[in-house]
């Protein structure tokens, strides 16, 4: 069996309403970043091999999120993939939310070349990838997703006035350290930062210490919420 053959079969598990389009387009990405893999190392070579588990599952772990948290797939939405590398989760999560508009945003111009050409590759046209620092950013966006880019204290820091709704994070490691360092440095009540264990994963030691963090905007201290009171709702 094929690692698309195996996720797929697997995929239809965990998200049983994935249709022929979709999966199309899942089985495509897996050529395309191999392809551009040979031109642009962005995922290493040697986990090509497991490309649709550690990365698009991996990825998909915050589309689980979503429906766990009863987020709608029909609204119009606008998202904001940081640091999204070659294109993870953001391009994978498209695919999912056809109907919700992703910018991809890197500081790293090859980067977000095979971020776009893989995009476009694919058909999604509620993809805009940009080549920026997350500070220069203008756009008001209602979810923020990430990956594995930096701490939960430095991404808030970031995007805080670009976001609207709540932060999504793909992280591992001292998890602890991290929410303390975030309530201690951002006030942000501990009890609107949530640590969930995807349910969407494979028994495999890989995803043992990978886990979804949630940090809600709607509960900032006073202090920020003058700061950025023209830009908060």
């Amino acid at each position: 069996m094929t690692d698309f053959e195996a996720f797929k079969t697997h995929a239809l598990k965990v998200f049983p309403s994935l249709d022929e389009e979709r999966l199309s387009r899942f089985e495509a990405m897996g050529q395309i970043y191999r392809d551009w893999n040979d031109k642009i190392n962005v995922i290493s070579r040697k986990d090509m091999d497991a490309f649709y588990f550690h990365h698009v599952l991996h990825s998909l772990a915050l589309a689980r999120c979503f429906d766990r948290e009863g987020i709608s797939p029909d609204e119009d939405f606008s998202i904001l993939d940081l640091g999204t590398g070659g294109g993870f989760p953001g391009v994978p999560l498209a695919v999912m939310y056809p109907k919700w508009h992703f910018t991809l945003c890197d500081s790293i111009a090859k980067k977000t070349l095979v971020a776009s050409q893989a995009a476009k590759a694919l058909g999604l046209s509620n993809v805009e990838v940009v080549t920026a620092r997350a500070e220069s950013l203008t756009g008001n966006y209602v979810f923020v997703v990430s990956r594995a880019v930096a701490s939960l204290d430095k991404l808030c820091a970031w995007i805080w006035p670009r976001l609207g709704g709540s932060l999504f994070c793909l992280k591992g490691g001292d998890l602890a350290q991290e929410i303390s360092d975030l309530v201690r440095l951002r006030h942000i009540p501990a009890g609107k930062i949530s640590v969930w264990k995807p349910d969407c994963f494979p028994a495999d030691e890989y995803f043992d210490e990978k886990f979804v963090i949630k940090v809600e905007k709607n509960y900032l201290c006073s202090p920020i919420r003058e700061k950025y009171k023209n830009i908060i709702k």
